[in-house]
């Protein structure tokens, strides 16, 4: 996935405004207006690093927005990096007004970001030699999901799609809305001809004789395995082949992961990687 780096300023100018509104009265009623200050970011939690990237430019954009002279930052860790409990990531120098106001959005964010990369990372590596990708899916935060998506990837995981619009996906309420499978399949074809446009397709399947369907009708890029057993996995795996790629999806945690990937399946999909993870603790502190 390629960040576009005017959706992320967008969506970060959108949080300013719904934090800040129309002031910091806190700090506007106690800190002198031209006090200037330093701050560092603080590890409390052991786990991998995410969000300095948009911490960044979390800090620029406050002070763009208030026409600010803009502060001094010093990054020490990276996205990626492994953090250990009293590690700073960084360091912020200026106007201590400036710096409150951008407090909160800074720490909301890595935390979150962190936490997942944290998550995707034990969850990759419980899969790491084998030869299977492990892939997020669409169920993230509303207005949240590019971070959530950039972290995942920091943390080793695969983006898969990044919304309705750069994939189709057949789930099994498409199937049965269209008519089956071979309605949907060819309902898609058709569309894709019709509009020029050019995008994978992958069909939910239910059971093997799904499955078997699909294999009849061809023409699609990706076979997802909706909440199969280990058994009917490897079945499936054993009969679709080379012909198109797999997804095993449906309930999969690090208790299920390493099972899974073992079947065979070319992709494991885990809403988990988002809506499981918890924050890492993470704190800004005056020095």
């Amino acid at each position: 996935m390629e960040t576009n780096p005017h959706e992320l300023r967008n969506l970060v100018r959108l949080a300013l405004l719904e934090d800040i509104g129309d002031g910091d009265h806190s700090s506007l009623s106690s800190v002198p207006a031209n006090a200037t200050k330093r701050a560092k970011l603080l590890v409390k939690q052991n786990g991998i690093l995410a969000g300095v990237e948009v911490a960044t430019i979390i800090f620029e954009e406050t002070a763009t927005y208030y026409n600010d002279p803009p502060l001094k930052i010093n990054v020490l860790l990276f996205d990626g990096s492994p953090v250990k409990i009293g590690d700073v990531v960084l360091t912020v120098e200026g106007n201590a007004r400036l710096i409150l106001k951008s407090e909160r959005l800074v720490l909301n964010i890595m935390q979150r970001m962190s936490g997942i990369a944290t998550y995707a990372r034990q969850m990759s590596a419980l899969i790491a030699d084998l030869p299977v990708k492990l892939l997020d899916t669409r169920k993230t935060t509303p207005n949240f999901r590019l971070f959530e998506k950039m972290a995942v990837k920091i943390g080793g995981a695969v983006n898969h799609r990044m919304g309705l619009y750069d994939m189709i996906m057949l789930k099994d309420n498409h199937v049965d809305y269209a008519g089956g499978i071979e309605a949907a399949i060819t309902g898609a074809r058709k569309y894709l001809k019709e509009t020029g446009r050019d995008l994978k397709i992958e069909i939910e399947t239910r059971n093997l004789a799904e499955v078997d369907e699909v294999l009849r009708v061809g023409a699609v890029d990706i076979i997802m395995l909706d909440n199969f057993s280990l058994d009917d996995m490897r079945e499936a795996v054993k009969r679709i082949g080379d012909r198109f790629e797999t997804e095993a999806s449906g309930n999969i945690t690090e208790k299920t992961l390493r099972a899974v990937a073992e079947t065979g399946v070319d992709g494991i999909s885990s809403g988990a990687l988002t809506h499981q993870a918890r924050s890492l603790d993470l704190s800004l502190k005056a020095f």
